[in-house]
């Protein structure tokens, strides 16, 4: 596909991708991040901002290379954050991913993780809260190479529904050539646990105080280990806030 070529329907990566809001911002330049061997690296994302944004990332790790992504994406206009991850014999990566919108708007993850060495380890934990007629998409496969034993690959999905016209769509995906590899993935759309509400009700928060609590705790597995952990959960915060 040419990059000057607006993506269609067609393309599994865009299939719930918001075209209208793509096309003002389309072609989007790929930014290349190549961690050499033994080597550590880390990159936040957040958006909160009011303009569309497309970011689209192409990251290789040599052998035993470390590599953590952060994203927040929370901003009020279309939001994709597209991953290509390669990853050397005993690579390490790490993604922890909200996504919180509210309003009309599209927020949207694609990763493709592509274990191509043995004994490298990936993790992908993705958080979404969505309410009004807001969609969430997470669109991630882990792919493991014929050869590439020992990996261990894992992605944990969950969205959480604030409306009933709210969206969350999830494709959790492992594509396995190896038969040596210990990989997993796991997805759930929900409600908040109305017990749980109940039971912060009863110890004497408010209503909207005790959303914020279970949603904030909800999200916080997301940055777990982040070097600017603090900071991003500030601005997951503010973002819960202007959402409720």
């Amino acid at each position: 596909m040419s990059a000057q070529l607006l993506p269609t329907r067609r393309d599994e990566d865009f299939r719930y991708a918001d075209l209208t809001a793509l096309a003002g911002v389309w072609p989007a330049a790929v930014e290349t991040i190549t961690v050499a061997a033994g080597e550590s690296g880390a990159l936040s994302v957040v958006n909160t901002g009011n303009a569309a944004m497309v970011r689209e990332l192409s990251i290789t790790l040599a052998a035993g290379a470390k590599f953590a992504l952060h994203v927040l994406n929370a901003g009020s206009g279309y939001g994709r954050v597209a991953v290509r991850a390669e990853l050397g014999e005993g690579a390490e990566f790490t993604l922890g991913a909200a996504q919180l919108g509210c309003g009309d708007q599209v927020l949207e993850l694609v990763t493709n993780v592509s274990h191509a060495a043995p004994d490298a380890v990936s993790r992908q934990v993705v958080r979404s809260v969505v309410g009004g007629q807001a969609t969430a998409n997470y669109l991630g496969k882990v792919h493991v190479a014929p050869g590439a034993n020992g990996t261990d690959g894992s992605q944990s999905v969950r969205a959480m529904l604030l409306d009933r016209t709210a969206t969350a769509n999830a494709r959790p995906e492992l594509e396995i050539h190896a038969d040596d590899v210990k990989c997993a993935h796991g997805c759930a759309v929900g409600e908040l646990d109305r017990n749980g509400l109940f039971y912060l009700q009863s110890r004497g928060l408010t209503p909207p105080e005790a959303k914020r609590l279970m949603l904030q705790a909800f999200i916080a597995e997301a940055f777990t280990g982040a070097a600017d952990e603090a900071a991003l959960q500030d601005a997951a915060l503010k973002a819960l806030g202007d959402l409720l």
